[in-house]
């Protein structure tokens, strides 16, 4: 056994054991450790230190929890059975656990751990379970709607990294819901809509048409969205356009930006609101001139989203400085 894996154990052995539930029996305590205990050891032959520190803070936050709540054996057959679910309806179109994550917050509490503050690099949020690989190129100044309903909307901006260094070929991937609510991939016709990607200038800026992001509801005619009705909570999530970008040396990001004034922002069904990204849509009466010529019949909104990106390896105790 390694040096790290005994440190591992002893981390382990050291916190396993809770404060007994004051309804409990000396001899039931210890007939819930012992369950305990052979777990824990039934890994000792693990040979991978990450795994075995994974698998075993998985299995001691997991009897933890089973002993706090003292969950009956009808409550853990009814948990089987929604996970069950979760499954058999995940499919390639449509991926519930990702639902799940996205509304328990593990999502963003992964985004989080793994997306440390860079001085003034874009923050990161949840990448949802409806981007596509190999969404179609269009041009600077584009229409990244392809006929997709909704409101017109002039996005542009700029990608620099943290020294304010512009980003030339940064490749920038932008997917979002038509005015229905619905993203491409949930009609059954086949159709690519709303989703393009596309390379910034020598400059570092780019510049497409949009839609006007509205709220919609995460899909809800399946496990987790009755999970979400029996705790009393709303399956909308703010109205939002998604965004990846990616360039040579620089931190993946993903992320969102969300419409100012938008009342669904402080009860996003996914907890990605963040307030950094949190923008102006500024809405252009009919007849106003676009940035690029385009006609235009009826009023239309512009937004400006400017992206910084973190450098690919950073130093966690300068990240934040």
């Amino acid at each position: 056994m390694s040096e790290n894996k005994i440190d591992i154990r002893l981390a382990d052995a050291e916190s396993r054991h809770e404060t007994p539930h004051p309804a409990l029996s000396a001899a039931q305590v210890a007939a819930e450790d012992d369950v305990l205990d052979r777990v824990v050891h039934s890994f000792d032959q693990c040979t991978d230190p990450r795994l075995a520190q994974v698998m075993l803070a998985l299995v001691r936050h997991l009897h933890s929890f089973l002993r706090e709540v003292r969950l009956t054996e009808d409550e853990w057959a009814r948990a089987i059975e929604f996970l069950t679910a979760v499954g058999h309806i995940t499919d390639d179109r449509r991926q519930e656990f990702i639902l799940l994550s996205d509304t328990l917050g593990a999502s963003m509490q992964t985004i989080a751990i793994n997306n440390e503050a860079y001085r003034d690099a874009t923050e990161a949020t949840v990448f949802g379970p409806f981007f596509v690989e190999d969404a179609p190129r269009i041009e600077r100044g584009g229409d990244m709607s392809f006929g997709a309903s909704g409101q017109p909307c002039w996005v542009e901006g700029t990608v620099t990294d943290t020294d304010g260094t512009p980003l030339p070929g940064a490749r920038i991937e932008v997917w979002e819901a038509d005015d229905d609510g619905l993203y491409d991939v949930q009609y059954t016709d086949g159709r690519v809509a709303a989703r393009a990607h596309l390379f910034t200038d020598d400059d570092g800026s780019y510049r497409f048409w949009g839609l006007t992001p509205t709220p919609y509801p995460i899909p809800y005619d399946g496990p987790v969205g009755a999970m979400l009705q029996a705790v009393g909570r709303s399956p909308y999530r703010a109205s939002h356009l998604h965004f990846m970008v990616t360039a040579p040396g620089c931190r993946r990001l993903v992320t969102h930006i969300f419409v100012r004034g938008d009342e669904l922002l402080d009860r996003d069904s996914v907890f990605g609101v963040k307030e950094s990204l949190i923008k102006d849509f500024a809405e252009q009466p009919a007849g106003t001139a676009t940035p690029d010529g385009r006609a235009i019949d009826g009023p239309w909104t512009r937004a400006r989203f400017d992206i910084v990106l973190a450098p690919a390896a950073t130093d966690s105790a300068t990240a934040d400085a």
